[in-house]
């Protein structure tokens, strides 16, 4: 199954016994993020490494672990579809995250139940998630 997955969901890659942390590795899930998500991880890296206690050695394998996981796509591979994404989007800051999901005709991954508010795009919480797997 090939799902977008969101900034929140990626971030909870860093909690080294997190459930997500888990899905992300063992699914058998296509994960994609837009290139917006690694410039938010490195932007709140500080803030990561300090709520998750993880050194900046452990930060970096961590963040080189979750680069081989996602697959993240350029902004120019999915521009096309941001106008109709802003269209449908609750947040404006979700945009290129529904535009990558349009593009690749998929779902997404994502906690923020405000998502849900639009039928253009499903979009699964964690919770869904792991039902899919039991």
């Amino acid at each position: 199954m090939k799902l977008v997955a969101d900034t929140n969901i990626l971030f909870s890659f860093f909690w080294e016994n997190s459930l997500t942390r888990k899905l992300l590795i063992s699914s058998n899930l296509e994960l994609l993020s837009p290139e917006k998500a690694i410039v938010e991880i490195n932007k709140y890296k500080k803030e990561i490494k300090q709520k998750t206690n993880l050194t900046e050695k452990k930060f970096n394998g961590f963040f080189k672990e979750l680069k081989s996981i996602i697959r993240i796509i350029k902004k120019e591979e999915y521009s096309y579809f941001l106008q109709e994404a802003r269209q449908i989007s609750p947040d404006i800051g979700d945009s290129e995250f529904l535009a990558l999901c349009i593009k690749y005709s998929c779902a997404l991954w994502s906690n923020d139940s405000a998502l849900k508010n639009q039928n253009k795009i499903r979009v699964f919480n964690t919770d869904e998630i792991i039902n899919l797997f039991i």
